[in-house]
């Protein structure tokens, strides 16, 4: 049951992210914008008070890395739903590890070589290593926690 269940959540997940791509730069410029300035609201004593350039400069400051979070951390759970609907207790666990890390890795490149087409967007093979990275952590987490549980 929970192979099924997390298959379906991965391709929703694939659908989501395979979403987020597709949006143009201006559109992904302005969402990371704002998580920036949330941040800001969240972590920075009288944030509010500061007058908007300075509110905005903060924001593009906390862009890159906020970007490449939101990189590893979608792809992270990505992998932790392709191991758990691949993973079963009886596999070695190098092909239970290698082959969600391959599957998730597959298709963070054919991600990035998607926004190679959406407007303003670029196809970068740094992503695609933070891509992959962020699928090993996914399995890895998922890989723990199942053979934690299992007598």
């Amino acid at each position: 049951m929970r192979k099924k269940i997390c298959l379906i959540l991965a391709i929703c997940w694939m659908v989501i992210i395979f979403s987020f791509s597709a949006r143009e730069a201006k559109l992904s410029a302005r969402d990371s914008a704002s998580v920036g300035t949330l941040i800001g609201r969240i972590l920075i004593p009288g944030f509010n008070d500061w007058d908007k350039e300075k509110q905005e400069a903060f924001a593009d400051k906390v862009d890159h890395p906020v970007r490449k979070t939101a990189h590893a951390t979608e792809y992270a759970v990505l992998g932790f739903l392709i191991a758990g609907s691949f993973s079963d207790g009886t596999k070695r666990r190098r092909v239970s590890v290698g082959i969600p890390w391959l599957a998730g890795t597959v298709y963070a490149i054919s991600d990035e070589i998607h926004q190679f087409f959406v407007p303003g967007r670029s196809c970068q093979v740094s992503d695609m290593a933070l891509d992959s990275a962020g699928v090993m952590i996914g399995v890895l987490v998922a890989q723990l926690l199942w053979y934690r549980r299992r007598p």
